[in-house]
């Protein structure tokens, strides 16, 4: 028995000292204390005093035993209570804690947001640049080019902040990757006129040949026509030397209309390929000019694309202006508002879009 349970007699147990009792072999010394209170006396079995002395040891064992049993049972009670108090209480804790903790670190992660938000936005705008590098097989040098004006008509200035460098390298980037481009393609659009004007200038040789070759045949044919007449009017007339001069004049006139018929052919044929000449040339004018007139659609056309764009970039960015100013007015601050704008843009908010 150690000396605090010597000081702790069976009416002192208590709540206070409950722990100081209730530890492995704390119970024992009690049971010793008890044992020697009634192992001292050894009644008479054989009176009615000593039975009934026998019953009272027994009854005092037994009240002892209850004033150790049934406050230590209203400590076990209480020890059992206890885990639910100390979790509560733990909760509370680091519910508080964890209140204070984000109250704390509120001002970090406010700018953490801010600064994403504005990074995500020069990002943007770097991609944005390295997209008028990317243009389509088809687009004519004329839309490289409006591309280059466009590209060269954003400004980069101190207002990119850390990203001013990487944006006057990806401005430089796309301006040459379009200039690369431009060439590649002036030339290609070059190389296909020439070869369109040299198929043009073929057919029409070949035309003016063909006119050609249509003449030289008929003169050639006049010719022999004309021989072949000559030779048998000499035979002709060595037949008919004796012929009268009268008939011989009258073939001498015939043989003469024959030459003026066979020279007006000539001349014919020949105005004929003159005015098919006329003809391949004024052909070749109207493809020419249909040409120019297709390139100023087309230049059109690319021109009211390019617009339609602009048009629709300045409709996207005044209606994100609009829906950023909707939330500044609903008490929200501005770089708060465009990191919401944000957010809703690239699909971060659940069930919410923009309509354009």
């Amino acid at each position: 028995m150690n000396a605090q349970q010597q000081l702790v007699s069976f009416d002192d147990i208590s709540e206070d000292n409950a722990p100081l009792i209730y530890v492995p072999d704390g119970l024992k010394p009690f049971i010793e204390r008890v044992r020697a209170e009634v192992s001292g006396e050894v009644p008479d079995l054989s009176t009615k005093k000593g039975r009934d002395r026998i019953a009272s040891l027994a009854a005092k064992v037994s009240k002892s035993k209850v004033a150790v049993e049934k406050p230590g049972r209203d400590y076990l009670k209480r020890l059992k209570e206890m885990p639910k108090v100390v979790e509560a209480e733990l909760r509370d804790f680091v519910n508080g804690m964890d209140t204070l903790r984000d109250e704390v670190r509120k001002p970090l992660t406010d700018w953490e947001a801010k600064e994403a938000a504005r990074v995500a936005d020069f990002e943007e705008r770097i991609d944005h640049l390295k997209e008028f590098a990317v243009v389509s097989d088809d687009l004519r040098a004329a839309g490289i080019q409006v591309q280059i004006y466009n590209l060269q008509n954003i400004d980069i200035t101190e207002s990119w902040q850390e990203f001013e460098a990487e944006a006057h390298r990806v401005k430089a980037a796309s301006l040459e990757t379009l200039q690369q481009l431009l060439t590649k393609r002036k030339a290609h659009e070059a190389q296909q006129a020439e070869l369109e004007r040299l198929r043009e200038e073929q057919a029409a040789q070949a035309q003016r040949e063909r006119e050609a070759q249509l003449v030289r045949e008929a003169e050639e044919r006049a010719r022999a026509e004309a021989a072949q007449a000559a030779q048998a009017e000499r035979e002709a007339a060595i037949r008919r030397e004796a012929e009268a001069k009268a008939q011989s004049e009258a073939r001498e006139r015939q043989l003469q209309q024959q030459a003026e018929a066979a020279e007006r052919e000539r001349l014919a044929s020949q105005q004929r390929a003159e005015q098919a000449e006329k003809d391949a040339a004024a052909k070749a004018e109207a493809a020419a000019a249909a040409e120019r007139q297709r390139y100023l659609d087309e230049q059109k056309d690319i021109a009211r694309q390019a617009a339609a764009r602009e048009a629709d970039v300045a409709n996207k960015a005044a209606v994100l202006t609009g829906i950023k100013e909707s939330f500044m007015q609903a008490g929200v601050s501005e770089e708060q508002a465009k990191a919401i704008v944000n957010m809703i843009r690239r699909g971060e908010v659940p069930s919410v879009s923009i309509q354009y």
